[in-house]
């Protein structure tokens, strides 16, 4: 996730270098075809193109405006995780005998890392984070699950209601335990909603290839008014509706590794950070801080 402005319009483009490219071209021909062989017969009227410039406006802002709803939600399921995480890690120290404590905890947080791995593509089972708070043994049986997350949620509960029968556990408290990791379950299926249900193709591809018509066409009604300027007005309008329909392509996965992504790796750490600290670690490591870029993973 960006967290701070560092970019510049000369990398805005040439992350669009294509669409740079023919809105420039476009231009440029359009005017040399004015003053050159002067085929004025090529100036097209306004009303129509403009009629495509709305059209391509209703499906960008469309796009653009799910694309930040559905990393809206991701954020916000992220921040059900962590509360719920520091709500069973304070619970646990408080009502758990001390080894059962520090296992219930190292579960939640393996879970935290195992969640993010997923969504972003990875083995979770080849993760540092993951490896660092499971035993091989634990490991080698998670190798066999087809959802590892849930698989640790699953493992999770069995032991406190293992707890609940030996007697050191009340049921009063096993059931405030059974909300908070049915709670996690709903966290980790928002997130897989989101992560598996792609925005329909159907806006993407329309607003892409109105947007390509409509720089091809509006140098041809500027051309007359504007003369050499055509090239330079083609690139900023359609440059404009060009990165505002990305902008919504790169918001529809919010756990992506893309600069627009989710902090995962940051508020995976977090949980694992404040669990830590209430078993009363010292050795925890430090939040991950923005790269250079400005850009927080």
């Amino acid at each position: 996730m960006m967290v701070s402005n560092r970019s510049s319009v000369f990398r805005l483009l040439a992350w669009q270098w294509r669409n740079t490219l023919l809105f420039t071209f476009a231009g440029v021909l359009a005017h040399l075809l004015h003053v050159g062989p002067q085929w004025t017969h090529l100036v097209l009227p306004s009303a129509p193109v403009g009629v495509i410039g709305g059209a391509i406006g209703i499906f960008v802002s469309f796009r653009t405006n799910h694309g930040y709803a559905r990393w809206w939600e991701g954020r916000q399921l992220w921040g059900r995780l962590i509360n719920n995480a520091r709500d069973l890690g304070s619970l646990a120290v408080a009502s758990l005998p001390p080894e059962v404590a520090r296992a219930t905890v190292r579960r939640q947080i393996a879970f935290a890392h195992a969640l993010r791995c997923v969504l972003r593509d990875a083995d979770p089972l080849l993760d540092p984070e993951v490896i660092a708070f499971t035993d091989e043994a634990e490991r080698t049986a998670l190798r066999a699950e087809r959802n590892v997350p849930f698989a640790m949620l699953h493992n999770l509960r069995a032991a406190l209601i293992q707890v609940a029968d030996d007697g050191a556990l009340s049921d009063l408290r096993l059931q405030t335990f059974d909300r908070i990791v049915g709670n996690l379950h709903d966290v980790q299926g928002g997130c897989e909603r989101l992560k598996k249900t792609p925005f329909p193709r159907g806006y993407s591809f329309i607003a892409e290839r109105l947007i390509l018509a409509f720089g091809c066409l509006l140098p041809f009604v500027l051309v007359r008014d504007l003369g050499w300027l055509t090239a330079p007005m083609n690139l900023l309008v359609c440059s404009g509706f060009s990165l505002i329909s990305e902008a919504g392509r790169v918001l529809e996965d919010p756990f992506t590794m893309f600069w627009n992504g989710l902090p995962l790796s940051a508020m995976s750490k977090t949980v694992e950070i404040n669990l830590r600290q209430r078993l009363g670690e010292t050795d925890v490591p430090a939040l991950p801080q923005p790269d250079a870029h400005g850009i927080l993973m």
